[in-house]
């Protein structure tokens, strides 16, 4: 299976996954997964880190591709096609970073894991 990690999941995996659902801990956990890390995350990270709303061990520019080598996860970079499917969804959720995740899972046909109630308003496949 392969699936994409909300933000929040990839930050809640790397402090053990305590906060995740047992079903979105199995889907990581299993070997068969492949598992993608948006590179909008990786700046959504990066920007609350520097802005002091988020605490890491170390900067944002070493624990991210630190954390995605030790876990085996691939990145997926945002495309045109991402850009433009995240401008043309409709404003349930206004963040635009969910949105960015939102429009990725749907042009690639993949799930999200997510704890987020208002990705599932769209069409998309959320594991929680």
């Amino acid at each position: 299976m392969i699936v994409l990690l909300d933000t929040h999941a990839f930050i809640w995996w790397n402090q053990g996954g305590s906060s995740l659902s047992p079903r979105a801990r199995e889907v990581i956990e299993d070997p068969d997964s492949t598992v993608l890390f948006s590179a909008v995350s990786a700046y959504e990270i990066a920007l609350k880190f520097a802005r002091g709303s988020l605490e890491l061990p170390t900067d944002a520019a070493l624990y991210v591709p630190e954390r995605l080598s030790r876990h085996g996860f691939d990145i997926l970079p945002m495309t045109l096609d991402h850009a433009l499917r995240a401008g043309a969804l409709p404003m349930i959720h206004k963040d635009p970073f969910d949105r960015v995740l939102i429009a990725q899972a749907q042009v690639e046909a993949i799930p999200i894991i997510t704890a987020d109630p208002a990705i599932g308003l769209y069409d998309v496949e959320v594991i929680w």
